[in-house]
């Protein structure tokens, strides 16, 4: 069993010790550096890791980070492999077909955004850490989520559709009136930033697609 002192070091030495995973599978695993960071762009309290494309590193290789929130050394070899299909891929495909093929025949499974390893590849990822030995990093733990604030009124003229959001500290005096009807509006049901239309996040569980991007932004 070895002793790595560094993180970088760990992660470096578990992409050696994947390689024979990927070979297997038909597959070379391009120059990459591996770091412990936070993603960009994605939330941190969901996103396990991220792989950025050859174009976007200054070394021309793909940039992978794993988030500090693991140091299971299991889980964090499972989420390495993820990244490692999206760095086989350059992150061309997202997590598309082609994504998917190479995740499945390394031994990846689930949705792609989750894709996870199998019982048989886990196994594998279990021996794997034991040769590494332990992850050198204790995980940052998050604290709970403040309860949102952004709970908030609407008021829409029957009329016209015209709308206005009521602050909370005016929203007792009752909806206003409708600067072109006249009339006074109706309130609408309350809602919170989460169940808003234009409500976005990177977190893993989310399956919308990015707009289009002439240059191509980093995978989780």
């Amino acid at each position: 069993m070895k002793q790595h002192s560094v993180r970088e070091a760990w992660l470096e030495d578990a992409v050696k010790h994947l390689e024979p995973v990927f070979s297997k599978a038909g597959y070379a695993i391009p120059p990459v550096r591996v770091s412990c960071g936070f993603p960009a762009s994605s939330s941190p309290r969901t996103t396990l890791g991220q792989c950025w494309p050859r174009e976007r590193s200054g070394g021309g290789v793909n940039e992978i980070f794993i988030s500090p929130k693991i140091d299971d050394p299991v889980q964090l070899l499972d989420t390495l492999v993820h990244e490692l299909c999206h760095a086989v891929d350059d992150c061309f495909s997202g997590h598309g077909e082609d994504f998917k093929g190479i995740a499945q025949t390394v031994g990846l499974e689930g949705p792609a955004r989750m894709a996870h390893a199998t019982e048989e590849l886990t196994v594998k990822l279990m021996m794997i850490s034991q040769e590494l030995g332990p992850y050198p990093h204790q995980a940052i733990v998050f604290p709970p989520p403040r309860p949102s604030n952004a709970s908030r009124s609407k008021a829409k003229c029957g009329q016209c559709g015209f709308e206005v959001t009521l602050l909370k500290k005016w929203a007792s005096y009752g909806a206003p009136i409708c600067p072109k009807d006249n009339i006074r509006m109706q309130e609408d049901i309350p809602e919170t930033i989460e169940n808003t239309t234009d409500y976005d996040s990177d977190s893993v569980g989310k399956g919308a697609k990015a707009p289009p991007d002439e240059i191509r932004r980093a995978i989780s």
